[in-house]
């Protein structure tokens, strides 16, 4: 009964970093610190040779059993699962108690997409309030590991605050470099909090992002961006923890936003892991939205002969990116995803769908998540505007099982909700001399204050006329 335990067990001392694309498919030791293939270029992944001979049931019966744990890496939501993950024992793990994020039903969001029930995985309940951490504990770790004195990032906010926070609890030095004025004052607050450096960037983050990667050449620095394959290792444990909520049923659907594709890289991975081990029986499809204004991957997948891509075998070799991106949702501002190669591959796999959805269709989305209880920032509201435009061209079936992944917290930007509500949220133009109208985002489902006198005839007519 134990087989397929001890073969997990096992997975850390025969893993080692690979290169993705097929022709090349070089390999590395875990303890190069390296971030793509030195030979070719391209991104890498930890292939962990999974064996699948045994009983899938002892490996279900063990994280079962560690959920009444006490010793810290049980707590956690990411070293629970540590059999999956790249690291040998006993090592420095760096946690927060990360993981262990609520799996809801959205009645108000399912009827607002057509579906007969939704489900929302709210990554947003971790402790930074992002899905972020459960790669930063792994990324961070491996810092420690490798001995390095600085961890830095690229960030549109969430990652920044996340890096800042698990560097602080690890003793480490952080730095993150961020696109001046485009990312919100709650995120840049955390990140000033948990004592980063924050270098402030004429430029975008992709502009960001390439200056990381020539700091990456530096030994003293580790970076922890999701181009990191030791980022993914963490968040694929999303994937094993959302099994265990559903009694190991696999959903038809899981829906996640579109940013630098590091989110979608790591579910896609961790559901073949457990297909590989046996631990589930299909693939989800997954399927991932991005904001119109920033869509290069989504752009992309509507141009791909989908009989020619053989499930994700044969990629395209290049993207093109979107130079200035647009949008309000932040967190999701990304015009070159670095992972995108990965997470259409994901997604080409297990059948599902790229798109790309309005910034009203995001507002309203996240709107109507807030009427089932759920406060979630403007990127994690993708997924349910996603999820409507797939169920209305017929993608998902009303009566399909549906995850949708939200992965911030809303008050990682509550100034896009008052304003929302207040009826004063509109996209700047994008027009370098200002001169274009911003536009306007009229909220379905505004909800303004009102002032109301103070005495208690006054509000209960107000209470009358809003029942």
């Amino acid at each position: 009964m134990e087989k397929t335990a001890r073969a997990a067990d096992k997975a850390a001392e025969k893993a080692v970093q690979r290169c993705i694309d097929s022709a090349c498919g070089a390999t590395y030791g875990l303890r190069e610190r390296i971030y793509v293939c030195p030979r070719c270029g391209g991104t890498l992944e930890i292939d962990c040779h999974l064996d699948a001979s045994g009983d899938a049931a002892a490996l279900r019966t063990r994280w079962a059993a560690r959920a009444a744990s006490r010793d810290p890496r049980d707590v956690s939501g990411v070293w629970r699962y540590r059999e999956m993950l790249p690291f040998d024992e006993p090592i420095p793990f760096v946690t927060l108690f990360e993981g262990n994020t609520p799996l809801y039903h959205g009645p108000r969001s399912a009827q607002y997409c057509g579906l007969d029930d939704l489900r929302l995985k709210h990554q947003g309940c971790n402790p930074t309030g992002s899905f972020k951490d459960t790669g930063m504990t792994t990324a961070v770790t491996q810092a420690v590991v490798l001995g390095a004195r600085t961890a830095v990032c690229a960030s549109t906010g969430n990652t920044s605050a996340s890096l800042a926070a698990y560097a602080g609890r690890a003793g480490l030095q952080s730095a993150v470099l961020l696109p001046r004025g485009q990312i919100s004052s709650g995120k840049l607050a955390q990140t000033l909090d948990y004592g980063a450096l924050v270098c402030e960037i004429d430029g975008n983050f992709d502009d960001c992002m390439r200056l990381i990667q020539e700091l990456g050449d530096d030994p003293s620095i580790y970076v922890a961006n999701s181009i990191n394959p030791f980022r993914i290792e963490g968040q694929k444990t999303v994937a094993f923890e959302m099994m265990e909520q559903c009694l190991w049923q696999v959903p038809d659907h899981v829906v996640v936003p579109g940013g630098n594709m590091g989110n979608s890289t790591a579910l896609g991975k961790g559901f073949q892991e457990l297909l590989d081990l046996g631990m589930i029986e299909r693939l989800p499809k997954l399927s991932v939205i991005q904001a119109e204004g920033a869509a290069p991957v989504a752009r992309l997948f509507a141009t791909l002969d989908l009989k020619k891509t053989d499930g994700g075998a044969n990629l395209p070799e290049t993207m093109a990116p979107v130079e200035n991106p647009r949008t309000l949702a932040t967190a999701i501002k990304i015009g070159a995803p670095v992972s995108w190669k990965k997470a259409l591959r994901a997604v080409l796999r297990s059948s599902g769908k790229i798109i790309s959805v309005s910034e009203q269709e995001i507002a309203d989305a996240k709107a109507i998540i807030g009427r089932d209880g759920i406060g979630c920032e403007p990127g994690s509201a993708t997924t349910v505007a996603g999820i409507k435009k797939l169920v209305a061209a017929g993608h998902i079936r009303a009566d399909e099982d549906v995850i949708a992944v939200l992965t911030g917290h809303m008050l990682k930007d509550p100034d896009y909700v008052s304003a929302y509500h207040r009826g004063t949220l509109a996209l700047d133009s994008g027009s370098k001399d200002g001169s274009a109208a911003p536009q306007p985002i009229h909220g379905a489902f505004q909800n303004s204050p009102e002032r109301v006198a103070a005495n208690k005839a006054a509000i209960l007519a107000t209470l009358e006329r809003r029942r």
